[in-house]
């Protein structure tokens, strides 16, 4: 069988959505025979033909008549795997172009499928914000789409609800996955107190840049508490020039593949986030650190529990301790977080989108 998969980039671009496309292939690939052959949609992305043996086009503008000519190509797929992120596909983030195409190819012919992972929903923001004056324009969209779509799926519980809701009775079973990993699951991640005293920064610039700019006396806090000897800083530049945070060095290291980067995480105890409580279902930072049984250590943001997380149990927050962190309570919040993880790794996920597109239309 082969599927279209839809992305708003692939390697070698930074595109966590892409990334994420591409890891579920493989496996869909490897498990179930399922090739997938990629549409990026963005004409900006510059990359090979063909990545690991699928087959990838690009949309050189984004229009419904160039959308149309890539999936009406030859014999093209009767099914459609659409990695959704609004503002992956349109600068302000509605793609009346993408949902436009994607329905005048769904109602051509009554045996295509279209099946949907919801990455994001729509923007949310202050009256100041473009976020909060398109908002209407995203949700309206995104009704659209959960309306044409024949299943869907998301990252986030939440999200389902917003989903199902919009989709006026047409989605009413929404699988809400955690994301899993993009740079791996080691089989035995080996326990914290085998492991040098190393803590991780890892992410994009911008999220990393918030770690050092907003959440210092956290990290410190962290470093001292669990005698960090070095923080090794994972991604693209952050413009920051930090050579120590209280004495304990700090080791910018770059991008690196994905394999340096597992390797580098299975032998650190600390993974430090600033990342909205609300929203670590869907980070690929955290499902990384839960994936290689880090100890996750963040800031309070948010007092909701979300998505079976919760502070104390799968990850902690370093500005609300009540009392001192040992690496022996790390452990067990550690292995909290691996066995959650677990339960929605890339191998499962896999067994629940082909159940979503090999259902009939």
């Amino acid at each position: 069988m082969q599927i279209i998969s839809i992305v708003s980039g692939l390697p070698p671009a930074i595109d966590g959505v892409g990334d994420y496309a591409l890891n579920l292939a493989r496996q869909l690939r490897k498990d179930f025979a399922i090739n997938t052959h990629f549409i990026v949609g963005n004409p900006k992305w510059v990359g090979a033909d063909e990545i690991e043996g699928f087959s990838v086009s690009k949309v050189n503008d984004r229009t419904v008549s160039t959308l149309l000519s890539l999936l009406n190509k030859n014999s093209a797929p009767s099914t459609i795997l659409l990695h959704y992120v609004c503002y992956g596909y349109a600068l302000r983030g509605c793609p009346f172009w993408l949902i436009n195409g994607l329905q005048r190819w769904r109602n051509a012919k009554s045996d295509r499928s279209l099946v949907t992972m919801f990455h994001e929903t729509y923007a949310f923001g202050p009256p100041w914000t473009s976020a909060f004056w398109l908002s209407q324009v995203q949700k309206y969209l995104l009704a659209r789409l959960a309306q044409i779509s024949d299943r869907a799926l998301t990252s986030k519980q939440g999200y389902a609800k917003i989903i199902s809701q919009l989709s006026l009775g047409k989605q009413t079973q929404i699988p809400a996955l955690a994301v899993f990993s993009n740079v791996g699951e080691p089989e035995q991640p080996p326990p914290l107190v085998e492991r040098p005293r190393q803590l991780v920064v890892f992410g994009a610039a911008s999220t990393r840049r918030r770690v050092y700019q907003k959440s210092l006396a956290a990290l410190e806090h962290t470093c001292q508490e669990l005698l960090i000897e070095e923080i090794w800083d994972i991604g693209p530049a952050t413009g920051l020039e930090i050579a120590k945070i209280n004495g304990v060095p700090v080791i910018a290291l770059g991008e690196k593949t994905p394999v340096e980067i597992s390797k580098i995480l299975s032998s650190s105890i600390v993974g430090f986030f600033n990342y909205d409580i609300d929203y670590l279902a869907k980070s690929g930072v955290f499902a990384a650190y839960c994936a290689h049984r880090l100890l996750s250590v963040g800031i309070s943001s948010s007092n909701l529990q979300a998505d079976g997380l919760q502070a104390g149990k799968h990850y902690c927050l370093a500005d609300d301790l009540t009392q001192s962190l040992s690496l022996t309570a790390g452990q067990a919040i550690a292995d909290n977080a691996y066995t959650w993880y677990h339960n929605h790794n890339l191998a499962i996920q896999a067994k629940v989108f082909v159940g979503q597109i090999t259902r009939n239309p």
